[in-house]
């Protein structure tokens, strides 16, 4: 009898240590597959941005290991050589692929940081709820996979603010100095990542107020580890002010900015439940950033905010307000707000104040239950509002935002594959348009990711140097009447009069295009 209750003592213990590390790798392979699924097909295409990306990585191969890359308005460098390392791994090459898995890697390691900042602000649940609804929304999972530096702001958002909060509680200097680590790490990743200096002076100040004491020695350590982190770019940045700050400045800077500002900053603070913006490229135009559950449970959570007024209460709501600031300062294209990915440090504090909720929401059901009661009770709930947003997230990223997608971006592969087709990308020009394919992009395809193909009509007689066979791309439009470009083709049968003409159709009508093949003699 004594052997068969040690035997349980054993397996019960057994099981108590089991099963949180079970539904922690539960909720990580879930969200895998909401980071992982389809990624070569949603999205599809690359376009301009994809392309600068690509030849600053080549740029490095080729020896011009930058600190910053001042091509396309600037960009820091984090990407580039995380790109490279992805390329090397993976064995995708300078492609779009290599792009997406690599920003989808940083997607991914997003979620435990998410995750810890949960467990250290409320509790283990609702660090492992908020992980979970993270993992399967669609606005984290949508800057995710479309292959630009955007994961960059939440994932170091999220580790920065985890150590900065633990140190807080432990006054452990180790926490400082990786919140310092990641802070100075963050700011070589996404430009909107230098609002985050700003959240920690808050933090500084709402640690004031509440607890009237503090060791700036720990903050110390923490901005010098983050300043020699960043050292280079910020020499960089005092060699180069105007490169640095273009991108920022190009949005900041206008005549009167208080109105547009405050218009803004409402619009922004909209995004969560109304209206997350028009910008294809990271969101599904006009609807909320978040699913009708999380939204829901979003709003439940502010109240508790307003409500109980604690200091994580009050610094959550600085943090998403902070946070979203990239955003709201694009004063110059106010179009442009609000924008997931300016704003997706915000996602960090968001999804840990949805886990809040829904914690505090369990709690509530659990009063007067026994102790395996409230498991059923808590399964039950959770079970239904994941299955619920699981599917509406599902179709908002896999069918709503492929299909918005697909309508805007040019499908530069079906251009690829014609001229790997052909075998020659030496002897093929694509002749460019405004507001047609970028030419640089069907060479990327073909496995060329540092050519333009792009040759304007009145430059095809130059060809006539060089022997066939040869390729010529222009544009159509076979539904259209009067949209095709006769004087192209007019050009071509001119110069080239043995030359066949075929029209390529592709799937979405509006996209096909004109191939005009010279055969050798």
């Amino acid at each position: 009898m004594t052997d068969t209750k040690k035997e349980k003592s054993v397996r019960e213990a057994v099981r108590a240590i089991r099963v949180p590390h079970l539904l922690f790798l539960s909720t990580l392979l879930i969200a895998a597959f909401f980071r992982f699924y389809h990624i070569a097909q949603v999205p599809a295409e690359p376009f301009s941005d994809h392309a600068e990306k690509i030849l600053d990585i080549y740029d490095i191969t080729q020896g011009e290991a930058r600190i910053f890359f001042p091509r396309n308005t600037g960009r820091e460098a984090l990407q580039f050589y995380w790109s490279l390392l992805v390329a090397a791994v993976f064995g995708t090459g300078l492609s779009f692929q290599t792009l997406k898995i690599g920003a989808a890697i940083l997607g991914f390691i997003t979620l435990p940081f998410i995750y810890l900042l949960g467990a250290e602000i409320v509790n283990r649940r609702a660090g492992l709820l908020a992980m979970l609804f993270a993992g399967i929304a669609y606005w984290p999972n949508v800057i995710s996979r479309v292959g630009l530096r955007f994961p960059l702001y939440p994932l170091f958002v999220a580790a920065t603010l985890f150590f900065l909060l633990r140190g807080l509680r432990t006054n452990n200097r180790n926490d400082f100095l990786l919140s310092g680590l990641f802070l100075g790490l963050g700011l070589h990743g996404y430009t909107p990542f230098r609002v985050v200096p700003l959240l920690i002076l808050l933090t500084i100040i709402i640690h004031l107020l509440y607890h009237r004491s503090l060791r700036f020695t720990n903050y110390v350590l923490l901005f010098t580890t983050a300043l020699i982190v960043f050292l280079p770019l910020f020499r960089y940045a005092l060699a180069n002010p105007d490169e640095f700050w273009f991108r920022a400045g190009s949005r900041a800077l206008v005549e009167n900015p208080l109105p547009i500002f405050f218009s803004n900053l409402w619009n922004a603070l909209l995004m969560f439940n109304v209206n997350d913006g028009n910008i294809f490229v990271n969101s599904i135009a006009d609807r909320p950033a978040l699913d009708i559950v999380t939204g829901a449970l979003f709003v439940l959570g502010l109240t508790l905010l307003l409500t109980r007024r604690s200091f994580s209460d009050l610094w959550l709501a600085a943090a998403i307000v902070t946070l979203i600031l990239p955003s709201v300062f694009s004063l110059a294209f106010p179009s442009e707000n609000p924008a997931l990915n300016r704003a997706g440090g915000a996602l960090v504090p968001v999804f840990v104040v949805v886990g809040m909720a829904l914690d505090g929401l369990l709690t509530r059901l659990a009063v007067g239950l026994t102790r395996e009661g409230e498991r059923v009770i808590a399964a039950g709930v959770v079970g239904i509002l994941f299955a619920a947003s699981a599917v509406q997230n599902y179709d908002l990223v896999f069918r709503q935002y492929d299909e918005q997608y697909n309508r805007v971006v040019w499908t530069s592969s079906e251009m690829g594959a014609v001229i790997r087709e052909f075998g020659n990308p030496d002897r093929v020009w694509i002749v460019p348009y405004e507001q047609w394919v970028d030419t640089r992009l069907p060479a990327l395809w073909a496995g060329l990711p540092n050519r333009d193909l792009g040759l304007p009509r009145s430059r095809l007689a130059d060809t006539l140097q060089l022997p066939a066979p040869k390729l010529f791309i222009f544009k159509a439009s076979p539904l259209a009447e009067g949209f095709d470009d006769k004087e192209t083709l007019a050009e071509l049968q001119r110069l080239y009069p043995q030359g066949e003409l075929t029209l390529h159709e592709s799937e979405l009508w509006w996209q096909s295009f004109w191939v005009y093949f010279v055969a050798a003699p």
